[in-house]
């Protein structure tokens, strides 16, 4: 074979392999991935936020301070009256040692070697991990701020309330026992029908050891038995349990219920057939309410726990499945909500500075306050410059971002209603952040302060495999110095 053949032929596989289509199939292309990986969760920490953090000196295992709740003047507390050239008697105190010990939050990640060499050009992971670790502990903080629970066990619910009437439902006919669970906060962030109410977790650490948490549910009642016929509804009442801001409902033939729901107010009602495959009644053994050790009490516990004397009001009963909506006062408020303010400042002469709402309750205030009644005491205005379209540009579902105070030695003022990420439907929450200037001669200005013995920091353990261990914690507790400025409304129907 001479050179010229073999060129020949040379140029004919080229020309052959040329003809060929290279399509995006072949994977010949660039891969175009978009740096550093995109955070799409929310981190929304209100309370963390703003309240106040103080970093401790001297900060030992608790923190400690002394209240002086109340000053008694001699003779009629309200009579100041001395005779010419006389001497009163001696007014008394009532102080209390306050003790609140210090408690640790955290999380942990780890990246492996192998990630780490991956990862060159992409992101900085190990960076970005401590990032997401400390967004990750930051919300936690906040869940622990708002409704940590060390004080507070719910123990057991009464035995509910059971009957049956209606028409047109699809529940079949037999005779259904129902038992009941109380949750917390943490109960109600913990638990989900599709997977059980929350009772303890043991979690195996990083280190090999193992620790326990309660979830927050109570133990659950005893139960009762109702007889249903074909077309009636099942309707559920439970005894109000305090500190409880949800409820979980076991239903089923006597010996066998299920869990079929959780409510936000303690009734509910049952008109279809029961699902399967759910949390068995018996899985709940014991109250599991709260972390003694291991948790501090968060703002709402502080204002159920009774020893704290915060204002606190369970909306009644009502309607089994439906609860007690709030009130329209027919001026452009809620009744229930006016009753909280006049109350705290006849007790305690001060006024919230916050209300903290869950979107239903957001919604349900707005539509109690802006009725036909109260459609005469509304102001709306709007600049004469205004670029919205023109003077009577009006913006549709409006809500109610402020709430007036008239009780006040100033002439009152307007309060904040923020909507909160973590709090339950049908629980409104009153913060009086700061105390009016009339009580600050005691040096206390702030309600409520986060305590830190250590605030956030990042601990690298030591090598042990080819991956590198990290965590972030913090070491702190919440010290709520006047209690009774914090107000609840709770059992709140959503209608």
């Amino acid at each position: 074979m001479n050179i010229a053949q073999t060129t020949q032929e040379t140029l004919g596989l080229m020309k052959e392999s040329l003809a060929k289509s290279v399509t995006i199939a072949t994977g010949l292309t660039a891969y175009d991935l978009q740096a550093p990986a995109k955070n799409l969760y929310p981190i929304i920490t209100p309370l963390r936020n703003s309240l106040p953090r103080v970093a401790r000196l001297n900060p030992g295992d608790a923190a400690r301070w002394r209240t002086i709740t109340t000053i008694t003047g001699s003779g009629y507390d309200a009579m100041g009256w001395v005779p010419e050239g006389q001497r009163t008697a001696s007014m008394s105190y009532a102080a209390q040692l306050q003790v609140a010990p210090y408690l640790t939050l955290g999380e942990e990640d780890t990246v492996t070697f192998e990630a780490e060499a991956a990862a060159q050009g992409y992101e900085d992971i190990d960076s970005t991990a401590t990032l997401r670790l400390l967004q990750k502990t930051m919300r936690k903080e906040e869940t622990a701020l708002l409704g940590g629970n060390a004080s507070l066990a719910l123990g057991a619910p009464g035995a509910p309330t059971l009957s049956a009437s209606g028409t047109g439902a699809t529940l079949p006919a037999a005779t259904y026992s129902v038992i009941v669970v109380a949750l917390t906060f943490e109960g109600y962030r913990n638990s989900t029908v599709s997977g059980g109410v929350a009772t303890t977790k043991t979690i195996t650490g990083n280190d090999g050891n193992t620790y326990t948490l309660n979830g927050g549910s109570s133990n659950k009642s005893s139960n009762t038995t109702q007889a249903v016929t074909l077309g009636e509804t099942l309707y559920a009442s439970a005894p109000l349990v305090n500190g409880a801001v949800a409820y979980a409902w076991y239903v089923g033939t006597a010996g066998s219920e299920t869990l079929q729901a959780i409510t936000s107010i303690n009734s509910v009602a049952f008109s279809a057939p029961l699902a399967s495959g759910q949390q068995a009644a018996s899985v709940i053994t014991g109250d599991n309410s709260r972390n003694a050790t291991l948790a501090f009490d968060g703002l709402l516990t502080v204002g159920f726990n009774p020893a704290n004397s915060a204002y606190v009001q369970a909306l009644s009963s009502g309607t089994a499945g439906t609860g007690t909506f709030l009130t329209a006062s027919g001026r452009g408020s809620v009744v229930e909500i006016d009753a909280m303010l006049v109350e705290m400042w006849n007790a305690y002469r001060l006024s919230p500075t916050v209300l903290y709402v869950n979107a239903q309750e957001q919604k349900n205030v707005t539509n109690k306050c802006l009725t036909n009644a109260s459609g005469p005491l509304i102001r709306y205005n709007v600049a004469a410059d205004s670029d919205n379209g023109g003077p009577y540009g009006v913006s549709a579902s409006g809500v109610v971002r402020w709430y007036y105070n008239p009780f006040s030695v100033d002439g009152g003022f307007d309060i904040p209603v923020k909507v909160h990420p973590d709090l339950p439907p049908g629980t409104i929450i009153a913060l009086c952040e700061r105390l009016p200037v009339w009580y600050q001669s005691n040096q206390t200005p702030n309600v409520a302060e986060v305590l830190t013995r250590r605030d956030y920091y990042r601990v690298d353990w030591p090598l042990r495999t080819r991956r590198r261990e990290f965590g972030v914690y913090a070491e702190e507790v919440l010290a709520v110095y006047a209690p009774f400025g914090v107000g609840i409304l709770t059992n709140i129907g959503n209608g």
